[in-house]
């Protein structure tokens, strides 16, 4: 019998072990790239699905997954390497990546380009799109684990005031 591995979200591109406390490459939070192996399945599960559903809606403001059926042919017939825990729009930055600056063809990819192509290349949507990802991914850091933080303090200030105060 053979155990499907959930696999990692690492694209060997990691910038946690420069101090970030999201990886500039995955988008993963520092504690998830350390305790990654850890993790049960599940909970690698709910890791990816916060990934996708960021990553689905940044896509989503530039490129529309028409026939997600075409798109992943054609990443296979290209030898495109691509993430199957993620849904179509997270393939897209893949294909946008290995096209580089030159033209690509959307449709036969089953896709729709929602920005004027004149002004951005594949490359330099990819870029933005990797660029938004992170933004989302950093704001999510810090709303989840930064702020609870900062709340504690404050708490602890104000407690520390009415101390005082009764005193």
């Amino acid at each position: 019998m053979t155990v499907k591995r959930v696999r990692t979200p690492c694209i060997g591109v990691c910038s946690t072990v420069f101090g970030d406390t999201v990886c500039r490459g995955c988008k993963r939070f520092v504690h998830e790239v350390v305790h990654w192996n850890a993790y049960s399945d599940e909970e690698k599960a709910v890791v990816w699905r916060r990934l996708d559903g960021l990553l689905k809606l940044v896509v989503s403001n530039y490129v529309r997954v028409d026939h997600a059926d075409l798109l992943q042919t054609g990443m296979e017939y290209q030898n495109l390497r691509f993430q199957p825990e993620l849904s179509p729009e997270g393939w897209v930055p893949d294909l946008l990546k290995a096209a580089g600056h030159q033209p690509l063809d959307y449709a036969a990819f089953g896709l729709t380009l929602l920005v004027d192509p004149a002004t951005h290349s594949p490359r330099g949507l990819y870029d933005t799109i990797s660029a938004e990802f992170y933004a989302l991914s950093h704001a999510h850091h810090e709303r989840s684990y930064s702020q609870p933080a900062r709340l504690i303090d404050l708490a602890r200030e104000v407690a520390e005031d009415l101390g005082a105060r009764q005193a």
